[in-house]
């Protein structure tokens, strides 16, 4: 007998633990400064995590570069993070390495989320939705979203999207 998406979807159950990691160059440099720093999409993300009785178990804010995505990666897997949220760096600038950092660690894509996230973003502002590359993947034993750095997007993409499906993923994800 076959499950119906939403009876497959409903038998996900228990914990989901977050990390939440913002890749801004320019933040990092001023926390290193000891310069007072607002993560204003981190901070967002963990109030919506929080918000729906999920826990963050790991946040850290470091620079757009490709070794300190890397590493965050491994590190938030070590501590036991489910789902791993990569905060900026999905733009076309040179300096937007989020993805470039994160596909060599990729055990699977989730091409889905991009593709949903793009669609909906289009419909609230446009063709300028297609200058993000956000991204999802199975890599280091979590689930990973590299999403853009706005508040805006950030919100999108956890409340449509993420959330609502964290925990039936954690199910796939586990087996």
């Amino acid at each position: 007998m076959s499950l119906s998406y939403s009876e497959h979807r409903s038998r996900a159950s228990g914990d989901v633990r977050f990390g939440i990691v913002t890749c801004s160059s320019s933040r990092s440099e001023a926390l290193r400064r000891g310069d007072a720093v607002v993560d204003e999409s981190g901070d967002l993300s963990v109030g919506i995590v929080t918000r729906n009785g999920f826990q963050v178990c790991y946040r850290k804010l470091i620079p757009d570069d490709i070794f300190d995505i890397r590493y965050s990666i491994v590190e938030a897997a070590k501590v036991g993070v489910d789902i791993l949220v990569l905060i900026g760096g999905t733009g076309v600038s040179p300096t937007d390495v989020t993805v470039e950092a994160l596909k060599p660690l990729m055990d699977r894509e989730i091409p889905g989320f991009g593709e949903l996230f793009r669609k909906i973003s289009f419909e609230e502002i446009g063709s300028g939705a297609m200058l993000s590359r956000a991204f999802a993947c199975i890599a280091e034993g979590m689930i990973v979203f590299a999403l853009p750095g706005s508040p805006h997007a950030v919100a999108l993409a956890l409340e449509k999207l993420i959330i609502p499906e964290a925990k039936h993923l954690i199910l796939h994800l586990k087996g």
